[in-house]
């Protein structure tokens, strides 16, 4: 039995519009981000989850926690789901990194798979086998279910190409707006047998925001 699997970036934050770096640093949202959550929630009030999980860091839980009220389910919370540590470049925006650690920015613009982010960052390879790690297991443990995730841009940008089979190191050539609907199906069978249903549905935001790099 397939598992289908609606992927929710969380709402957006004060870094999210300042274009900086969040990763592991727990970044609450801000009052439009917390809004995002609130219209995402009746969004999905038609829809029937057999279970929920979501990343531990605070600004997934807020955006989850606004579902759950409306939507009566009860999120798992789990640091696997977390978005990619980046290491030094933490806390700085995307224009401070490129000036800061120019060689190593190149690498990370250019999607080097092996580049590791300085001072305890992921590789994308690493990262990468994170998220299909927990996505399968998730899929495994509700076959014939529907399932919410609830987590950050960059897990939603490994999704994206596990569902389409589009490699790492491709640029990206999909959006990744706060607050969208992203679904996904696992056939049932082959583990990273994944298909993409829809993406980026924002038809219940009024704007959102996609600060990620195209890259």
């Amino acid at each position: 039995m397939s598992t289908r699997i609606c992927l929710v970036r969380h709402g957006e934050t004060a870094w999210n519009a300042e274009r900086r770096l969040q990763g592991h640093i727990d970044i609450p949202l801000n009052d439009k981000g917390h809004a995002q959550a609130r219209a995402t929630a009746a969004g999905l009030a038609g829809e029937r989850f057999s279970a929920t999980y979501c990343s531990d860091l605070q600004r997934a839980r807020q955006t989850a926690a606004a579902i759950a009220a409306h939507c009566g389910l009860t999120p798992s919370f789990d640091a696997r789901l977390r978005e990619r540590h980046y290491g030094a470049f933490q806390s700085l925006t995307y224009d401070e990194a490129r000036a800061r650690f120019p060689g190593a920015y190149q690498r990370f613009e250019d999607r080097d798979p092996d580049f590791v982010f300085p001072d305890g960052g992921e590789s994308l390879q690493e990262f990468a086998a994170r998220i299909r790690d927990v996505l399968n297991r998730i899929a495994q443990a509700h076959r014939g279910g529907q399932v919410l995730v609830v987590t950050h841009g960059g897990v939603l940008d490994i999704a994206h190409r596990m569902a389409t089979g589009k490699p790492l190191d491709a640029p990206r050539d999909f959006t990744i707006p706060n607050a969208a609907l992203n679904w996904i199906e696992w056939n049932g069978k082959a583990p990273d047998d994944w298909t993409l249903l829809a993406w980026a549905r924002q038809e219940h935001l009024s704007d959102a925001l996609d600060e990620l790099p195209n890259s």
